[in-house]
Formats: structure tokens, C-alpha cells, sequence
């Protein structure tokens, strides 16, 4: 069935139909921030929050990113679990060292209260598994894109240049291989010339 969410502050309902529109299903979620200021903050850079199950049999904690979209001007709610290529994607997009730092931050805490989850309630573990090995795939994203990006950084900082389609350097190792070459055959033929 269709879902209504009310947001207010820190909190948050939704209100779900469920079992062929028979039956309503509620969840009540509250934010470690006001969503006034997510908005705000997300002006200026991306914003991380946990958003807690406050009417479960177990303790859920999502995490979700606030992002600003220039093109729209609109805000846009990412979800570490369910957007996650999507999300790492973007943040990857905006080259910033220190951005991507934090978003990996965000995940590693997102990871250890999965697995601390997992330990506490073995009864569940198996789908918290599957959260887990989503994180831990964004993780190894971010750090190879992080990895990439020092090495482009370094490159940027070089002073070696490869001019690799220039003619004239291309010519000149020619040229200048050929008259090694021939150098080390006059060579080979003196030293055969003083042998006989």
C-alpha cells in the first residue's frame, strides 16, 4: 500500500496500508537532529544523521544523507542502505578529500552498530548480514576512490612530463636508438676485423 510520512522536527510517522489495505501499520522515527537545520546545513555541505525506530521489537538506527541539489534547488534524503551506489557516487562526484573522509566515517559507525545489532539479536543476524556486506562494499568503494584520487593528487604534483605523442621526442629516441645499434655493430666488427 501507499505511505504517508509526517515530519515534524525531530520527528517522524509513518503510516503504511498493509495486508491488502486492511490493516495500518505505524512506525515512529526520531532524528539526532531537527530537520530545519539538515535542510539548512545541507546548503552548504552534506549532512549526516540517524533516524531511530522509536516502535519496533528491535532497535533500528538508518542512516541518511542530506544533500543539496544545485540543479533543482531542492534537498535530496539518501539512505545509506538503500541508495548506497547511488549516494557514493555522488559523493565521489564532488572530489572533496574531506567530504569523502566523512562519509566514510558515517559508514563505519553505520557498520559497527549493524554488527553490534547482529551479536545482540542472533535471531536476526542473517538480514543484518546483508546490511553489512552493503556497507562494507561502499567502504572498499570509498577507499579506492580515495586511494585514486591521492594518486591523481601526487600526479598533479609532478614535475615529470610524458609527452607521449610528441613527434619530435618520438623521432629523436628513434634516431638516437638506431645510432646505438649501429654504433655497437661497427663495433662488433672491429673487434672481428682485429681477431683474424
Amino acid at each position: 500500500g501507499y505511505t504517508i510520512v509526517a515530519d515534524n522536527d525531530k520527528n517522524r510517522a509513518t503510516f503504511q496500508l498493509s495486508e491488502d489495505n486492511t490493516k495500518l501499520k505505524v512506525i515512529f522515527l526520531e532524528r539526532d537532529k531537527s530537520l530545519n537545520k539538515i535542510i539548512e546545513n545541507s546548503k552548504g555541505r552534506v549532512q549526516y544523521t540517524d533516524v531511530k525506530e522509536l516502535s519496533g521489537d528491535y532497535p533500528l538506527i538508518e542512516k541518511k544523507a542530506f544533500i543539496f541539489d544545485s540543479e533543482t534547488g531542492k534537498v535530496v534524503e539518501f539512505d545509506f542502505i538503500k541508495n548506497a551506489t547511488e549516494l557514493t557516487a555522488i559523493i565521489a562526484e564532488k572530489k572533496e578529500p574531506e567530504e569523502l573522509n566523512r562519509y566514510k566515517n558515517e559508514l563505519f559507525k553505520l557498520k559497527g552498530f549493524l554488527q553490534d545489532k547482529a551479536d545482540k539479536y542472533p535471531e536476526i543476524a542473517k538480514e543484518i548480514s546483508i546490511d553489512i556486506n552493503v556497507v562494507s562494499r561502499e567502504i572498499d568503494s570509498v577507499n579506492s576512490i580515495s586511494a585514486d584520487q591521492k594518486q591523481i593528487s601526487k600526479a598533479g604534483n609532478s614535475d615529470i612530463q610524458l609527452n607521449v605523442n610528441d613527434q619530435d621526442i618520438y623521432e629523436d629516441a628513434n634516431r638516437n636508438r638506431q645510432d646505438q645499434e649501429e654504433e655497437q655493430t661497427d663495433e662488433r666488427e672491429k673487434n672481428r676485423g682485429f681477431r683474424r
